[in-house]
């Protein structure tokens, strides 16, 4: 049997108007006492709140929608964690869907899913959007914003680091600690274009500040993937020309570590490595990978106040976080 809040009301002798205001967290003409019993009583009979039907009686969702597409690092956890500290203390609820691996089709009907959802704002999280999902959302007239992944398209709003930035900052911090002969790694310029060109191109900026000439052999292109990591270290080879190398994400840093460790590449005397991300990865490897790190739990956060119209910005900060895989010379 259906627990209603006329039930609660005559069990806790209050009226049906007061047991509504507290269940509905609504500042109201009534006692801390009075509250405190009011949810015993609830939680006691068994009540569940009917959120979809208050949701239709007040015309207002309380639900952001999150799609999450599947990446080859694992920064997903913190800008989540971000989205949901701030989603509970607005008092809405997130409804998270997975988007899969490079699937156009699940894609479509994540976005699908959780527009049918009659949420108030859609989030979504490293996903590539096609025409086709662009033309969906639209068309559901529902906000929405990308988070880690930012567009030229004026039509997709974002909130993400300054990738030219990332590249840049990262470049420069090992120009400073003496490198002139600095690798990139793990990048890809295809399916994340933006992201990788955009990073590329602040490494880039950084060397030619510096009056060094690179060469197109200290580039090794992957997926951000730790075997793209691998695949690198093994074509920099058993005595890399490079002194130091800029890694596409903390998991690509870990696999150049790993395998520059079997080629009896000492890190960081031989080879010096920054990993772009700053996870807690970074701290269960040895040596400890220097990171440029990025602000992923405040992504989350400002990605919920953007949907609930407050002011936020583009691009969150970054910072560099030195550990013990780079080496001064």
């Amino acid at each position: 049997m259906t627990v209603t809040i006329k039930d609660i009301a005559q069990a806790a002798g209050v009226s049906i108007t007061t047991v509504s205001r507290v269940l509905s967290n609504k500042d109201s003409f009534y006692s801390e006492k009075t509250a405190r019993k009011v949810k015993k009583t609830a939680e006691k009979l068994g009540y569940q709140k009917n959120t979809a039907a208050a949701e239709l009686a007040t015309q207002k969702s309380k639900a952001i929608g999150v799609v999450i597409n599947s990446t080859q690092t694992n920064f997903s956890n913190s800008i989540i964690e971000g989205i949901q500290q701030e989603a509970n203390q607005r008092d809405l609820s997130a409804i998270i869907v997975f988007a899969g691996v490079g699937d156009a089709q699940m894609q479509r009907r994540a976005i699908q899913t959780v527009i049918e959802r009659s949420v108030m704002g859609i989030l979504l999280l490293s996903v590539d959007i096609s025409a086709d999902d662009l033309t969906l959302l639209k068309q559901a007239q529902i906000p929405y914003i990308s988070l880690s992944q930012a567009f030229t398209d004026d039509q997709i709003s974002y909130i993400s680091s300054d990738d030219f930035d990332i590249g840049y900052q990262a470049t420069k911090y090992l120009i400073n600690k003496g490198h002139r002969k600095i690798g990139l790694a793990g990048i890809d310029i295809q399916k994340n274009a933006m992201t990788g060109r955009n990073r590329q191109s602040g490494y880039e900026k950084a060397l030619m500040e510096a009056g060094i000439e690179s060469s197109n052999k200290w580039i090794q292109y992957g997926d951000y993937s730790y075997n793209s990591g691998v695949m690198a270290m093994k074509n920099y080879g058993k005595s890399p020309e490079i002194t130091a190398v800029v890694a596409a994400s903390d998991m690509v840093g870990i696999g150049i570590l790993n395998q520059a460790h079997d080629y009896g590449v000492d890190v960081p005397k031989d080879l010096s490595i920054i990993s772009i991300d700053g996870t807690d990865l970074c701290k269960i490897v040895q040596p400890q990978l220097t990171s440029v790190t990025q602000a992923f739990f405040e992504m989350g956060i400002e990605g919920v106040r953007a949907l609930t119209n407050e002011k936020t910005t583009e691009f969150t900060n970054i910072k560099i976080e030195e550990r013990d895989s780079v080496k001064t010379v």
